[in-house]
């Protein structure tokens, strides 16, 4: 069975209320998507990026799927990884193959009528999930109800929130809404908290002392991911666990990162890293050296594969691409309890609402 050309749109879907981490801010969410067809069925992928991504996928990587067997992906995923020896894998083009990989396993999954969860091989029924939000543009009435929300309406025991604020120049503030979230959430759901790089090294360790006050048991990014030593020291120092990975974009990345013992917990992106192809590379490159993985972003994207993975913890249901993925799609997972369930329908079992979503198209 033989790939058409794929078919490449953009939208731009504004956020719900200004948001921001601790090293950027945002009003809108840009998501790329990649439909690939053989013979009746068609497979869909996505990645969040910006609009150059749809440009690059459409110019340079669609031409090399065109005619390739829809059964062999490796293949196609090696052809995609050669021709942008040129461009840089990192960033715009790593994201073009991730999508597309992505929607070649979706239309494998269906033109062989089967679940992707289950044409990958399941270890695992339930996938477990964390809410993921938690800006520090959210004045503390939002925060609340959106923690409220995650664990008192939709039962999930785990929860994590952005501080950092300003590049780490709003520790005091940092802390307060540490300590509110833990108020709001109670003694018994896991707090987690994500700095995005905003610490300097010795900062991260002092904050970190702070956190472990009111229960943190994760602390992703305190230091920039591109600092593996200083993610390593500030792992040394404190008794929660630290966690990066979501801006690998190749295998060596991972690798570097495993090898100086710089995470606790791997956090891989399959809508960067080079789609599910190398998202369960990575996987078990982790397996292999005794760490576990979480999926970064996209819930949706991740589902089947994360049931596929021996050593997953869990993926992170975060507000902006649940909120994106809830518009765009039917067949949208249900977090309530903590896990979702991605056996449903045949490939990833979502299907694109293109007509009700046109508003948003940019390109």
């Amino acid at each position: 069975m033989k790939l058409h050309l794929p078919v490449v749109s953009v939208y731009a879907v504004p956020t719900d209320a200004p948001e921001a981490d601790g090293t950027l801010a945002w009003n809108s969410t840009t998501v790329v998507i990649a439909e690939v067809t053989a013979g009746d069925a068609t497979g869909t992928g996505w990645t969040y990026g910006p609009a150059a991504v749809g440009d690059f996928l459409r110019d340079h990587l669609a031409p090399l799927v065109e005619g390739s067997s829809a059964l062999d992906i490796p293949a196609v995923h090696e052809a995609m990884s050669r021709a942008i020896r040129n461009a840089g894998r990192p960033g715009v083009a790593a994201c073009a193959i991730s999508a597309l990989d992505i929607a070649l396993w979706d239309l494998k999954a269906r033109l062989l009528e089967l679940p992707l969860a289950r044409l990958l091989g399941s270890c695992r029924e339930r996938v477990p999930v964390y809410g993921s939000g938690g800006f520090t543009t959210y004045h503390d009435k939002h925060l609340a109800a959106q923690l409220n929300g995650w664990v008192h309406g939709q039962h999930i025991p785990r929860v994590k929130i952005k501080i950092g604020e300003d590049w780490g120049r709003a520790v005091l503030r940092d802390i307060s809404r540490v300590e509110g979230a833990r108020q709001v959430i109670g003694p018994e759901a896991e707090l987690y908290v994500d700095a995005n790089g905003a610490y300097t090294r010795k900062q991260a360790v002092r904050v970190g002392r702070s956190l472990a006050e009111h229960g943190v048991g994760w602390f992703e990014e305190p230091v920039s991911s591109d600092d593996l030593t200083g993610l390593r020291l500030v792992r040394d120092a404190l008794p929660c666990d630290i966690t990066a990975g979501e801006y690998g974009y190749d295998l060596p990345y991972f690798a570097r990162m495993i090898a100086a013992g710089a995470v606790d917990c791997l956090q891989i992106d399959a809508t960067r890293c080079g789609g599910l192809t190398d998202f369960l590379r990575a996987a078990a490159l982790a397996q292999a050296h005794g760490l576990q993985v979480s999926a970064h972003c996209a819930p949706h994207a991740h589902a089947a594969a994360a049931a596929a993975i021996p050593n997953l913890r869990h993926i992170e249901w975060f507000h902006d691409h649940v909120r994106v993925e809830d518009m765009f799609f039917d067949g949208a997972l249900d977090p309530t309890g903590g896990t979702v369930t991605p056996t449903h329908g045949i490939g990833h079992g979502l299907t694109l609402r293109a007509e009700e979503v046109q508003e948003y198209r940019v390109a």
